[in-house]
């Protein structure tokens, strides 16, 4: 455990950062697996939807630095790529 002040407080700040970044890689994570979902079960209506709004979650992840910005381009990426084969 941290001995000096600046340690523990550090400490502190380090705890409610990682608490609030997991609430935050967690609504990616379901945003991703329910779009992942619509498409394994081939519904195309609300499709869009999903997509756009996962989009937003994951680009408010990215914005808050809970996930790196090249990983939140690259699920963003995968996904629209995914929701267009079911166009196709």
């Amino acid at each position: 455990m941290a001995n000096h002040k600046s340690e523990l407080k550090r400490a502190r700040q380090n705890e409610i950062r990682r608490l609030r970044n997991r609430s935050s890689k967690t609504r990616v994570k379901n945003v991703v697996k329910d779009v992942r979902q619509a498409v394994n079960a081939k519904t195309s209506e609300g499709l869009r939807g999903k997509l756009e709004s996962a989009q937003s979650i994951i680009a408010k992840g990215s914005k808050k630095g809970a996930i790196h910005r090249n990983t939140a381009a690259r699920k963003i990426s995968r996904l629209a790529r995914l929701v267009n084969t079911l166009k196709a």
